[in-house]
């Protein structure tokens, strides 16, 4: 499994594309190789410009840069400006847009935006925030040339080192759930959530079996904010217990249109399933419905 991340203004940044629900051409070209030292699953692939930097140890946030000593990761942008007035805890309006410097829908959660695709949404406190130019994807254990089978950007992560393996430079982690937004290609919602919520679970959970994977009938779904869209719940259930990492899984995808109103954008949340402090599903649907509009950066 690869994730990564790289600047909202590269053109390779993810568009979608869900010919195949688990397998798509990359939207990078050829990603940078990291070092390889027994099929590291949970590496992450950082791309800042025109520099490569690999990120050891998953998700926790710590940066190799060209192979010197570890860094520890800025925390994103808080959602207010040191200007700003502390964050309104106002339940929100009847308006699918947020504003560009949106304030949380939950009292005391905090907003995760995604100004480049014009999305927002809040999550529980203790979820941690990655930056909005952070690309988190998944590709085949197996695959070496590591091509994305599905991405999102801008995501906030619950417990990113919830299930640590090996040590040193071959750890890996896992997140116990992740959220967040991209593009989609194409005029179909129902597939595109579909294959969303699938890909996800796919890639983190049930490789190499598809048959774990069940998602229900697609329906409407009207957040919060009053945006409309279709929304896809699946489940991976039976995953072999090969590690101690290895879980069921379960996820939501949520597809509506962007805030120009001409194409479709998707919002994905996945989580391990029957596990300990697992994601409950209500506070899935909490987080879903504060899915919302913001006026994309220029």
């Amino acid at each position: 499994m690869w994730q990564g991340q790289q600047s909202p203004g590269d053109p390779r940044h993810p568009q979608g594309g869900q010919a195949n629900p688990y397998q798509q051409p990359s939207p990078y070209g050829p990603p940078p190789q990291p070092p390889r030292g027994g099929g590291n699953r949970t590496k992450v692939i950082a791309i800042a410009a025109a520099t490569a930097v690999v990120v050891a140890a998953g998700v926790t946030g710590f940066l190799v840069l060209g192979g010197g000593k570890d860094a520890e990761a800025k925390d994103p942008k808080p959602a207010t400006s040191p200007s700003s007035p502390a964050p309104n805890t106002d339940p929100g309006t009847d308006n699918p847009r947020a504003d560009r410097d949106p304030k949380p829908v939950v009292p005391g959660w905090k907003v995760v935006t995604n100004p480049a695709k014009g999305v927002a949404f809040d999550v529980p406190p203790e979820w941690d925030r990655k930056q909005s130019d952070w690309v988190t994807y998944v590709a085949e254990n197996d695959d070496p040339e590591d091509k994305p089978l599905v991405a999102f950007m801008a995501p906030a992560m619950l417990d990113p080192t919830w299930c640590s393996s090996g040590s040193g430079d071959k750890k890996e982690n896992m997140a116990l759930a992740a959220a967040g937004s991209r593009s989609e290609r194409g005029q179909d919602p129902e597939a595109a959530a579909r294959a969303n919520a699938e890909a996800w679970l796919y890639g983190f959970y049930t490789q190499p079996d598809k048959k774990k994977i069940k998602s229900a009938p697609a329906e409407r779904y009207t957040t919060k904010s009053g945006l409309s869209g279709t929304l896809v719940t699946s489940a991976a259930s039976g995953v072999p217990k090969k590690n101690k990492c290895a879980s069921d899984g379960k996820a939501t995808a949520f597809v509506f249109k962007n805030p120009k109103g001409d194409e479709y954008t998707s919002w994905t949340l996945f989580a391990a399933k029957d596990v300990k402090n697992e994601l409950p599903d209500d506070t899935a649907r909490k987080i879903l419905s504060t899915v919302r509009l913001m006026d994309p950066a220029k």
